[in-house]
């Protein structure tokens, strides 16, 4: 598995953007949208588990704006720090950023048999909003707070979507996640996947606050069927 980093120009500057190529050299592309602690351990681990079922996977740095390169730790004072730094980000300008970074990643050479996106937390909002503008093979969001109060968007979407939430998070209401159930009922290209004893962020296994072990493997498994059925890679 070779890992690189390339950057994207903006109208205001320009942003890192890692990338992690298949043992293979090539393979579909897939944008994954960091959560609000950056782009560090955990999203690496899951670019990396992508990358080695065949992916080429793109991770743009989306605070490059107000703390470039920045990290987050996994813990009750980092979360707070990542609580803090989030509040200043642009949420229009981070989409526009991965509308770049997703052409960019059609660009490369590796890039063979189509485009997917997947965010978590912060960018699984990001991912729901980008899905409203682009077009990708699939699209991914885990417990992205913004669905539910942009469920009307939804009629915007055409690629298969596949929306992920905690029934018990206390972030994201089971009210709000039943209002999105409701909006993708008779939607054939959404799907709704709630894991309902897991809380907020319950995949982040760097994170002994949110991870849930059982839920986290039932709902990867679930996100990669989706990526089988809709985006597929030969590793």
């Amino acid at each position: 598995m070779q890992q690189r980093i390339d950057h994207v120009t903006a109208h205001d500057g320009s942003f890192d953007v890692h990338l992690w190529l298949p043992d293979g050299g090539s393979g579909p592309g897939i944008l994954l949208i960091q959560e609000i602690y950056g782009v560090g351990p955990y999203i690496e681990k899951v670019a990396r588990d992508l990358a080695a079922r065949g992916y080429v996977v793109a991770a743009p740095d989306l605070f490059w704006r107000l703390r470039p390169h920045w990290v987050g730790e996994h813990t009750p004072e980092g979360t707070a720090a990542a609580i803090d730094l989030a509040a200043g980000f642009d949420l229009p300008q981070g989409v526009a950023d991965c509308a770049l970074t997703l052409a960019h990643l059609g660009k490369l050479p590796e890039v063979t048999g189509g485009l997917g996106v997947l965010g978590f937390c912060l960018g699984g909002s990001v991912a729901y909003m980008l899905a409203t503008q682009a077009r990708p093979a699939a699209v991914l969001s885990f417990y992205g707070s913004a669905v539910p109060e942009a469920t009307g968007l939804m009629e915007r979407i055409d690629s298969p979507l596949l929306l992920v939430f905690g029934g018990s998070d206390p972030y994201i209401s089971r009210d709000r996640v039943a209002a999105v159930e409701s909006a993708a009922a008779g939607r054939a290209n959404v799907r709704t996947h709630v894991e309902e004893e897991a809380g907020h962020a319950f995949h982040n296994s760097e994170s002994p606050m949110f991870h849930q072990p059982e839920p986290a493997a039932r709902a990867w498994e679930a996100a990669t069927a989706f990526l089988d059925e809709h985006l597929p890679a030969r590793p």
